[in-house]
């Protein structure tokens, strides 16, 4: 596959020509592409195309065969993932039960050492940002699905990290309150201003959220470009099955009249 680059900028995030092979199955197959800082990315696909196997490989968590991640234009295949700047913020929220809201938002900063005084202040901004000054004494299962989702964003954030990662972070939230969210964090991103990617199977959700989607399928990079482009410009016969550009030129006329 040819190397896809964005213009002449300098991008935060790179992969270039990775290769991933789990038991056999090619999760990743000569997968390049970049991401130009403070960028809000998805990657999207259906089940199995490799999405996931993507944002593992850039937090560290599992790693390439062969090709070069960079971020920061730093290769970092052989960096531990805490090493890399990285927050992340998991499909199943993680949280730990037995600590209070502003206790989970903390963790990060205490392994990090850092000063009572830093860590409460940083707490408190924290729970400012996500709206949720009042209920930092309580524990996840007093919050609402929207609530624990903010919760696990701001501990993401609390240790200042670069580049912030998102595995599915909808997916567990009823569909009435999806919407919401996803609005709020495309303006809470826009106002941390941290480089992020998400994974997502849901073509709404990337088109809605995203500066940027990268559609994979069976391990490849399909097609990427701003959501006007993935909708209005499939690439290829998978793109524009997936898609659905009909559905989406509706969406856009409903939209418009809205304006």
């Amino acid at each position: 596959m040819e190397e896809k680059v964005i213009g002449e900028t300098t991008m935060y995030v790179e992969m270039r020509h990775i290769m991933k092979t789990f038991d056999g199955f090619q999760a990743s197959n000569d997968v390049s592409f970049g991401i130009e800082r403070g960028c809000l990315a998805a990657l999207l696909g259906p089940s199995g195309s490799g999405k996931t196997t993507i944002l593992r490989m850039i937090a560290g968590l599992d790693k390439p065969d062969s090709g070069d991640i960079l971020i920061n234009e730093a290769r970092v295949n052989d960096l531990p993932g805490s090493k890399r700047g990285i927050g992340f913020v998991f499909q199943n929220y993680a949280l730990f039960r037995y600590m209070t809201v502003a206790d989970n938002i903390a963790f990060g900063l205490e392994v990090q050492k850092k000063s009572k005084a830093e860590i409460k202040t940083r707490v408190e901004e924290l729970l400012e940002l996500i709206s949720m000054q009042d209920l930092g004494k309580r524990y996840p299962h007093q919050l609402s699905g929207g609530q624990r989702q903010r919760v696990a964003f701001a501990r993401a954030l609390a240790p200042n990290p670069q580049l912030l990662l998102l595995d599915e972070p909808f997916a567990a939230i009823d569909a009435k309150v999806r919407r919401e969210l996803r609005t709020w964090l495309r303006e809470m991103i826009e106002r941390v201003g941290v480089t992020s990617i998400f994974v997502t199977h849901d073509q709404e959700e990337a088109m809605e959220v995203a500066d940027l989607v990268i559609v994979t399928n069976q391990g490849r990079v399909e097609q990427m470009g701003t959501p006007d482009d993935i909708c209005m410009h499939p690439e290829t016969e998978f793109v524009a099955d997936f898609i659905d550009t009909a559905r989406f030129e509706a969406l856009r006329a409903v939209e418009g009249k809205k304006q």
